[in-house]
């Protein structure tokens, strides 16, 4: 058609036939004022430039097999007006030249190091690199950091990983595309390294959601799209710490899959192109876009409030708004303890070597590069042959040398080292004063030390099952959407989701595995680990608060049970069971005693003999060599069941013959002092615990006696562990108080930070013209939280400046504004934002925290309140003698929309708990899956209500009851980096 411009598209066909670029071109073509004019490869490869079609507008760009110099000699001789800048698409290819060329224009980069290389793996003077890091020139990364090829077409992009896993932090990346300085279109991405699984539409392509951009990233895309002299151009952008990076730039890119971008594409290259040639032709856009002429409109689409069995709202008024839940980590190996007094050579040195050569500072040895070396040093000092029995003298050798072999025959399981499952300590007991080397002074050397091998403990192939299953239950019945809706909100930055654990291996592990199941993540445990879980020891871990009060309790325990007498039920009734002193203790306890020792003695006994065979070979073996069962034990915390093992009659896991003797001796000599005459009743829950790992995962050797040793002691344990957190309901307060007083203070910021925030969204939404939906996203790029101070009932302002303080990482400065575009992304409540927090545990901070949660209204000051819990719930609860593995406690926070904002009803908590895997070994249930008993996984049970169905428990009333006991936000400390990799020492 006469007059038309013509706009040539000089690319791959690959390029040209792509879905995007095909429904762009219709649209252009749809306007009636442009003739697109497709190259082809044949034109573009073997044709001369000169013979290629003449066209007023060009669309050329680099990708794989392009001649792209060739186009440049092109436009040089048309000189038509270039969409990109041909160039310029140079430097795309070297990502040293991309880095350079943003600092440049003022465009924020992350930190980073050149390593330039002739050869692979050439060894280089500037370059170290360490088991947790990599320094260049002096400039440190530690692990985790990212590694990328110089050249800008390589996408091998490379994520080191430390050697312990534990802890880090979330990193966002958005993919942004230019359309033009001034249009710039966001997308979240999902890494398969750092989120998982990625989810594809039916055509296989990933799918992705429109994020909003703040201002600053708005006009970083405006400076790459200039640096670089491409209006059409993709980059990607990381969300760090608040701040925000250009990480790669890609050069021409279109949006996948986005009907909305690609009408804004068409039409500001539209207005491109008319103000290039056709200057006299209005450029704006018609009320109706040509290709919609006929367009149906489609029906809105969006979350819905379909809810699982737990949901209990008053009726489509209540959105849901937080999620905290405390969970215990999953089925895991039995803990174990090695002490013996050393004084050889090679050890003292050894400690001297990691203490920086303090005789009088103890050390302790976690990383591989240690452990290794005391492996070593081991092996060289465990005798070949063991000596007879004779004198008092040579009995303690050969306990000490057989101490020795269980020390190397640790270290030795599973093939490979890490430090969250293995812990030694060194600590100097005596000293001598030596003659320095060449000097006439004197030095202190120690002569003897006390080595402490902690082990065990490791979350095993069920514990993992157990926790992505509880994971997976989460995502299907604690949130809106059946399933989909709790992806949905992650996917698109409404969730607000922070893990937490404490140090110990198998909690962290039992938290990535959780994380795993919740968002529907591939893959290996590590990278979800350090991208999605922080450390917080001091919230979750130890009981130091109330060791006193501990020891109280466990000496009184001890005088009950080993006297024959019975605790007393003073405030105690047939009514009110659960208010009596020691609840729970069997009153023949004192008379199972005796036969609990019999029992682990006949036990021991067997074990014993299973080990004889293998400890026969091992005295074969040279001092030097692996020790080959070890070598056929899968790594530590293995995530598949090794039906190999069992089949040849070993023990499952890593743990062989000779380590399971060692377990069982240990608590056959500990439970009872022969000599004494004394019972040992804090060996009680440790008896349990190995007969009950024992009938789960080694039911196949068949061990006579164990069943009936694992009732005597169930009976027992039931009794025992609950009374160690308190004798009577005052005590278990007092204890609980102490142990868990970090985490409920926590717990109380978060659900105070929830709350300002929906009444900030709240009064926000009020104010707005509902006509104008202009403004429907200017509270994302603002801390509007901040400028909302309410003040609550007793006088205290809950402005977030204080609650900032205390989550460590401003969770309501930063993460308001990683949110979805309303207008793009089809979601019918933009405006949900759900906040959960997950504190990962141990038997400790459960068993606190719901005795604080029963028993708080017994405090002075709440003299005359009612329990926070139902009588029914508190009965159940006293028949409830175990919260096993994967038990949890779940506060959810829901918001009743139609009641007043200064309403104490418009939020409200439900409470709900769950027993863990409280069954039994030996039952077996019809309706359980058969492969469940075969792969030693028990099943964890469903949740109980706390409250009664249909009762409100208003946000008011549990801060109320529950501040007594928890830490108040001014005790925590100021914000930081998130603990984790980035927090342990040097300028991260």
């Amino acid at each position: 058609m006469e007059g038309k411009i013509r706009i040539g598209v000089c690319v791959m066909e690959k390029k040209v036939f792509s879905a995007p670029m095909v429904q762009i071109l219709e649209r252009l073509e749809a306007f009636g004022e442009f003739e697109i004019v497709k190259f082809g490869d044949k034109v573009i490869l073997e044709h001369p430039v000169e013979s290629w079609p003449i066209c007023d507008c060009l669309i050329a760009f680099y990708s794989t097999g392009y001649p792209l110099e060739k186009a440049e000699a092109y436009a040089a001789l048309r000189k038509p007006f270039l969409v990109n800048e041909l160039k310029q698409q140079h430097l795309l290819h070297d990502r040293r030249e991309v880095y350079e060329r943003l600092k440049k224009f003022g465009v924020p980069v992350p930190r980073y190091a050149l390593v330039d290389r002739e050869v692979p793996n050439q060894r280089l003077d500037y370059f170290i690199e360490e088991e947790d890091f990599a320094e260049v020139h002096g400039n440190r990364f530690w692990k985790p950091f990212v590694e990328k090829p110089v050249d800008g077409d390589n996408h091998s992009i490379m994520i080191y990983y430390p050697s312990s896993a534990g802890g880090g932090m979330k990193e966002l990346f958005r993919k942004v595309y230019t359309v033009g300085p001034e249009y710039a279109h966001a997308e979240a991405r999902k890494s398969p390294v750092v989120d998982g699984v990625v989810m594809r539409n039916p055509d296989g392509k990933e799918v992705r959601y429109p994020v909003l951009l703040t201002p600053t990233e708005k006009q970083i895309a405006r400076e790459v799209c200039i640096a670089f002299s491409q209006s059409v151009c993709g980059f990607d952008l990381l969300r760090c710490e608040g701040r925000s990076y250009v990480c790669d730039v890609n050069g021409w890119s279109f949006v996948k899959n986005s009907h909305k971008y690609y009408d804004d594409a068409a039409c500001l290259l539209r207005k491109m192109f008319l103000e290039a040639k056709a200057p006299h032709i209005s450029s704006t856009i018609p009320p109706i876009l040509p290709w919609k002429s006929h367009e149906a409109v489609p029906p809105s689409e969006g979350l819905t409030r379909a809810g699982s069995g737990i949901i209990d709202t008053f009726g489509q008024s209540e959105e849901l708004r937080c999620v905290i839940a405390v969970i215990r980590h999953g089925d895991r190996t039995p803990k174990q303890k090695v002490k013996l007094k050393v004084t050889e050579e090679k050890l003292l040195n050894l400690m001297l070597k990691y203490n920086g050569g303090r005789p009088r500072c103890e050390t302790k040895l976690k990383s591989a590069v240690q452990l290794q070396d005391l492996l070593d040093a081991t092996r060289a000092l465990v005798p070949r042959h063991r000596p007879g029995r004779g004198s008092d003298s040579e009995a303690e050798d050969m306990e000490h040398a057989e101490k020795l072999r269980q020390v190397k025959a640790v270290l030795e399981e599973g093939g490979h080292f890490s430090g969250i499952y293995r812990k030694v300590q060194l600590k100097p007991l005596k000293w001598i004063k030596v003659a320095k080397i060449n000097h006439e002074e004197e030095e202190e050397r120690p002569v003897e030390a006390l080595m402490v091998l902690k082990y065990g403990g490791v979350l095993t192939h069920a514990g993992r099952k157990q926790a992505e299953e509880l994971g997976r239950y989460f995502r299907n019945n604690m949130y809106p959407g059946e399933g989909t809706g709790l992806l949905r909100l992650h996917s698109t930055y409404r969730h607000d989701l922070k893990i937490y654990s404490s140090d110990e291996g198998r909690v962290q592990m039992s938290a990535a595995a959780f994380a795993k199941g919740l968002l529907d993540l591939e893959g290996q445990l590590t990278p979800i680990l350090v991208s999605l879980v922080s450390k917080d020891s001091s919230m979750l871990d130890g009981l130091e608060n109330a060791s006193v009060e501990m020891d109280e309790a466990k000496a009184r325990l001890n005088e009950i049970i080993t006297s024959g007498a019975k605790a007393g039920h003073c405030n105690g009734s047939s009514e009110l069971p659960w208010m009596a002193d020691g609840v729970g203790l069997p009153s023949s306890a004192y008379e199972l005693l005796p036969r609990l020792v019999e029992l682990t003695k006949k036990v021991t006994e067997q074990v014993k003999l299973l080990a004889k065979d293998e400890d026969e070979k091992l005295m074969d073996i040279s001092g030097d060599d692996v020790n080959p069962s070890y070598d056929q034990a899968k790594a530590l915390g293995k995530t598949t069941f090794d039906v190999d093992r069992i089949a040849a009659g070993l023990p499952c896991g890593s743990e062989g013959f000779l380590l399971m003797f060692a377990r069982w001796r240990k608590l056959e000599r500990d439970l009872y002092n022969e000599r004494k005459e004394r019972f040992d009743i804090t060996q009680i829950p440790d008896v349990y615990d190995s007969c009950k790992y024992d009938l789960l995962h080694n039911a196949h050797l068949n061990l006579e006696g164990l069943d009936e040793l694992f009732k005597v002691a169930q009976l027992l344990a039931d009794g025992v562990i609950p009374n160690e957190y308190g004798i009577n309901p005052k005590q278990k307060l007092k204890i609980g108080s102490k142990i868990a007083r970090r985490l409920l203070g926590k717990i109380l910021i978060d659900l105070r930070n929830t709350r300002e925030e929906a009444i900030s969204v709240a009064e926000l939404k009020n104010n707005q013209d509902q006509d104008s939906k202009s403004n429907s996203s200017e509270w994302e790029d603002k801390d509007y939280h901040l400028k909302h101070p309410r003040k609550n009932e007793d006088g205290r302002r809950s402005s977030n400046t204080s609650d900032k303080s205390i989550d460590q990482e401003d969770d309501d400065e930063k993460e308001t504004q990683y949110r979805l575009d309303p207008k793009y992304a089809n979601v019918k409540t933009p405006d949900r934002h759900v906040r959960t927090r997950l504190y990962f545990t141990s038997e400790s901070h459960i068993h606190s925290m719901m005795n604080v949660l029963r028993y708080c209204n017994l405090d002075e000051l709440l003299e005359g309140e009612e329990s926070l819990l139902s009588n029914n719930a508190l009965q159940r609860l006293c028949r409830t003698k175990e919260l096993d593995y994967m038990s949890y406690i779940v506060l959810r926070m829901f918001e009743n929309i139609e009641v007043d904002l200064d309403d104490p009803n418009r939020f409200r908590i439900e409470l709900t708990f769950s027993r863990g895997a409280d069954r039994s070994p030996l039952e077996k249930s019809r309706c359980e899956t058969p492969s469940l008993h075969q792969e030693h996984i028990l099943p964890i049970m469903g949740p109980e209500r706390l409250q009664e169905a249909r009762s409100s428990l208003t946000l008011e009333k549990m801060e109320r009851m529950l501040r007594p006991f928890a830490m108040p936000p001014e005790d925590f400390p100021p914000p930081t980096i998130p603990q984790g990799y980035f927090a342990n020492g040097g300028d991260r």
